[in-house]
């Protein structure tokens, strides 16, 4: 491998890493804070791939999609929390399960019916359509830089909401001793609520991002749902940092290893996790 190649290779495994760090953050967020196992979460990411793919052709650019798609995420979320997670918040993780389960068939009967079952692509923004060019025959796209980017000031907007602000200190109270913190006059169910859309909002997003890249096409939520549990074991369940260090060592596993081991690529992140498990049970920064 020369180094063209692997520079390639290396920024496709951090590009893959953020954006499975916007999934497992919420994921982790989810869970950690309220308690709630979701697996629905891939289909939130799904979800935004097609509102992407609807909102590209009424507005014309992928940024207003974005920016639209996003405030309609995170009033999603709102919605979804208040109409049923709030009931299975103090249930037990198998109410929540079956739940999540059901949601991801009416999601996906909900996306045939919206878009029907055809794969669809939306067009790379035309300032966004170049490659920077590596060696007289390799060159980078970058529209996937850009997609880096926006992971990137996502996961800095993450990091000063939860440590920097009064609402993350809220947070971070109702995380540690959710009892002690209402009590002393913190409103949890709100925090639950924003906690909800939030994790929400980053899987549409990251599905918004991805979508001119990876294709629309049905079912595309499962496997990336396995890929953030993963993260979020690795990482310690609850832990925004866990997850974003654990996501881009997964991304630097699951590319290289497609590249210099394709016949064991399948489970080398696999048995990364029962490695990291067999020397850290509890994941490499649980909170």
């Amino acid at each position: 491998m020369d180094f063209a190649t692997f520079l390639i290779q290396l920024l496709n495994s951090v590009q893959y890493g953020l954006v499975l760090f916007m999934l497992a953050a919420g994921l982790t967020l989810i869970f950690g804070i309220m308690g709630v196992v979701n697996l629905a979460h891939g289909s939130f990411y799904m979800l935004g791939a097609y509102l992407a793919y609807a909102l590209t052709g009424y507005f014309g650019s992928l940024a207003w999609a974005i920016a639209v798609g996003a405030v309609l995420a995170m009033v999603f979320g709102l919605a979804l929390e208040w109409l049923l997670f709030r009931h299975f918040h103090h249930r037990d993780h198998l109410d929540q399960v079956l739940l999540t389960f059901g949601l991801i068939y009416i999601f996906e009967d909900l996306r045939s019916i919206l878009w029907g079952d055809a794969v669809h692509g939306v067009a790379i923004p035309e300032p966004l359509a170049a490659s920077i060019p590596l060696t007289d025959i390799l060159s980078y796209p970058l529209y996937r830089l850009f997609i880096c980017g926006i992971c990137l000031a996502l996961a800095l907007g993450l990091y000063l909401l939860i440590a920097k602000t009064r609402l993350g200190m809220k947070i971070r109270a109702g995380a540690s001793n959710p009892d002690m913190a209402q009590a002393l006059g913190v409103n949890t169910r709100r925090i639950h609520s924003i906690v909800f859309a939030l994790g929400v909002t980053l899987a549409m997003v990251a599905g918004m991002a991805m979508a001119p890249v990876s294709s629309v096409y049905p079912g595309m939520g499962s496997s990336v749902l396995i890929m953030c549990f993963v993260v979020v074991v690795i990482g310690g369940i609850g832990s925004v940092r866990g997850a974003f260090i654990s996501a881009l060592l997964v991304g630097l596993v699951d590319t290289f290893g497609k590249v210099l081991l394709p016949q064991i690529a399948g489970m080398l992140v696999y048995m990364l996790m029962a490695a990291v498990l067999l020397y850290k049970p509890e994941g490499l920064f649980r909170q």
